[in-house]
């Protein structure tokens, strides 16, 4: 057993690209490994902004030998009545490279087969590292990726350096145009240069010594820690933030915290404002003071020693305070035009080449919530509704969304309230952007609530209409993502509406743009599709809800409603009733050729039976008014009693065709009141 390194040293790799590149790498090698038989110890894994490494402990130094048994054709078709090997016999054995006294003779369900025992000697390790080592490498995926020079190699960032060492000896790999050695680089200023290792496991440590913490979760430890003591010394807080946390981990190689400011006077901005500027584009931390507000202060993270940190800091410093300086200029500027004037302006904003401007697409937003208004039951809002709407995309041409993206919405609000508009309107204008990625909070009141549908609905439904429709893992407009926010915002707020109603209210706003019935049908699979991704990851069960979004309904909460209700049934004594009961329906039913029914020829049973459907009926649509699906499903349940009696006093298949068709009927019928919440026989019953 020996340990074995591998490391890739590369020009710096985009810090969102490095955990998941070193997870697929140590996935690829460790599959390969256990598909050459090769068995190994702990699997470390290390990274930084130009490495990603594993060291394999106890690396197996040859793979065990493979003994396997190959089966050939039955016995009595390789031989003969004389013994003698067939020419099927005889091709089995040449095509092994073997003898007829390596045969053996094995059962194999019930007939006698020709078996041979291969054995197949396992090859040295530091062979089998070679090939395998260069095939993951090459096949190694970023998100992005770019080729250099006139190699044809493409990766995130130019491969440097391959460290390939097991036990002490070099495997002499080789990617594109780097020879694999035992060099390795520490930090990119604070080292000397080139580092020899002579075996891996010195690499943590020589690492260390020469200003790299190769560890990410020790750096990650450490950047924290720093971060935390400084705010501290300084009468501040920071608050934690692990999605900046990670990147910063993966910005730096030695990481030293510090501490910077910046003039009081732009607090008087908002604080998102501020937030952004530091932590999008300098990645600095925000800093509060005891009382919650953001303080005039910032903590960042250089990667380097604490030699010459005060030059550090000023640099900072004034490189913030140029971003600031611009967003002051641009806020002030920003207030100087009222948000509904800037309405001229989204007439010269491209919404899409097929359906028009944003200007086009605020109209459409409009008209739509006002709609909207009325269905959902916020007719009391509709006005502020309205007027959301209309002012829902005013900050996207302002000077400071153009220079912070990410602050559309953010900025309307702000700008609205600072220009007198309803506090409604402005957390609305806020709220219509929400949910903006998966686990984000949902818009909470009216005005944002329908306008962030309308918005939705009116990018899908134009998209689709127009062909742009998402497939496999291909969503480049983020289409998914907004189903599932309609999808989460209708289910929040208990808003009962038919999906292809809510999607023809939005298609009548493109005018002669019209959805044919393959692309709406399209559009409304896609919502389910969603809302099956959803009940799932709340745990509930595949058959159920493939049973429930069976039954054809199109509205979300009464889907979601008709899981639980099939869900909490499964639980009940009264489950096996139901779905016996349906089951002995369904298997006749299905036969029936007419629903009509003919009592001048029904038996005493045929209208027992009858009766007892229609109180069944009866019960049903009560609990269908209530929306009580558990209700319907236990009725269900307790009317196998008659369902069993009727097949037990009736042959239900009758020679007689009129009694025939009537008794297939009545089940037809009693087929029809077992589906209101689902296909009950998608369900697994011994689950």
């Amino acid at each position: 057993m020996q340990d074995f390194l591998l490391e890739l040293g590369f020009e710096e790799l985009p810090a969102r690209f490095i955990n998941r590149a070193l997870a697929q790498l140590s996935e690829a090698v460790t599959t390969r490994l256990a598909q050459s038989r090769l068995s190994h110890g702990k699997v470390h894994q290390y990274s930084t902004p130009r490495r990603l490494a594993l060291l394999i402990e106890g690396l197996q130094t040859e793979q065990t030998d493979l003994v396997e048994e190959v089966k050939g054709p039955p016995l009595n078709i390789a031989v003969d009545q004389e013994g003698n090997l067939t020419k099927a016999g005889q091709g089995f054995l040449r095509s092994q490279g073997v003898e007829a006294d390596a045969v053996i003779v094995k059962d194999f369900q019930g007939a006698d087969y020709m078996y041979i025992k291969k054995e197949v000697p396992g090859q040295a390790t530091k062979e089998l590292l070679k090939p395998l080592v260069e095939d993951v490498l090459t096949h190694l995926h970023f998100p992005k990726n770019m080729r250099w020079g006139d190699y044809e190699l493409r990766y995130a960032r130019p491969l440097r350096w391959i460290v390939a060492i097991f036990g002490d000896e070099v495997i002499p790999v080789k990617v594109g145009p780097v020879q694999a050695g035992s060099t390795t680089y520490g930090h990119r200023q604070l080292s000397s240069g080139a580092v020899a290792l002579s075996s891996p496991g010195e690499y943590v440590r020589t690492l260390r010594e020469h200003y790299v913490v190769a560890d990410a979760e020790e750096r990650r430890s450490a950047i924290w820690r720093q971060v935390q003591d400084l705010a501290g010394r300084e009468g501040v807080q920071v608050l934690e933030d692990g999605s900046l946390l990670d990147e910063v981990v993966n910005l730096v190689e030695y990481p030293t915290a510090f501490c910077g400011q910046f003039a009081a006077e732009y607090l008087e901005m908002p604080s998102e404002v501020l937030i952004t500027s530091m932590k999008e584009h300098q990645r600095y931390f925000p800093v509060y003071d005891p009382e919650g507000n953001l303080a005039a202060k910032f903590v960042g993270v250089r990667n380097g020693e604490s030699n010459h940190l005060d030059n550090v800091v000023q640099g900072n410093e004034k490189v913030l305070a140029a971003r600031l300086s611009d967003a002051k200029f641009f806020y002030d500027e920003d207030l100087k035009t009222r948000l509904e004037n800037n309405l001229t302006k989204l007439e010269g904003v491209v919404f899409q080449d097929r359906l028009g401007t944003m200007g086009d697409k605020v109209r459409r937003i409009q008209e739509l919530t006002g709609k909207l208004a009325d269905q959902l039951g916020y007719v009391d809002r509709k006005e502020t509704i309205v007027r959301t709407a209309l002012l829902c995309k005013c900050d996207l041409v302002s000077q400071m969304v153009y220079e912070f993206p990410e602050l559309q919405g953010i900025m309307g609000e702000k700008y609205a309230l600072a220009q007198g508009e309803d506090p409604l309107v402005a957390a609305g204008i806020r709220e219509h952007y929400l949910p903006r990625f998966a686990g984000d909070t949902l818009p909470a009141a009216p005005e944002g609530i329908v306008v962030s549908i309308a918005d939705k609905l009116d990018t899908l439904v134009g998209y689709f209409a127009v062909g742009m429709i998402p497939t496999g893992s291909q969503d480049p407009f983020a289409l998914r993502r907004q189903a599932q926010g309609i999808v989460q915002i209708l289910l929040q707020g208990g808003c009962d509406l038919s999906l292809s109603h809510l999607i023809e209210t939005a298609e009548a706003g493109y005018g002669d743009l019209t959805l044919d019935a393959e692309k709406k049908q399209a559009l409304l699979d896609f919502f389910l599709a969603r809302l099956r991704v959803l009940l799932t990851d709340q745990g509930y069960a595949y058959d159920i809800i493939d049973a429930a979004m069976a039954s054809r309904d199109d509205r979300l909460v009464s889907l979601l409603e008709k899981v639980k209700a099939l869900t909490e049934v499964r639980t009940k004594p009264s489950f096996a009733d139901l779905m016996t009961g349906f089951e002995r329906v369904a298997n006749l039913a299905a036969k029936a050729e007419s629903h009509t029914l003919n009592p001048e020829v029904f038996t005493s049973e045929d209208s027992a039976f009858h009766e007892a459907l229609a109180g069944l009926e009866e019960k049903c649509e009560a609990c269908l008014a209530e929306r009580d699906w558990l209700g319907i499903l236990h009725a269900l349940g307790e009317f196998r009693v008659h369902v069993d009696r009727f097949f037990d006093d009736v042959m239900i298949m009758d020679p007689d065709p009129a009694v025939r068709s009537n008794r297939l009927s009545l089940l037809s019928n009693a087929l029809g009141l077992y589906s209101l919440c689902g296909d009950l026989r998608l369900i697994v019953v011994n689950k």
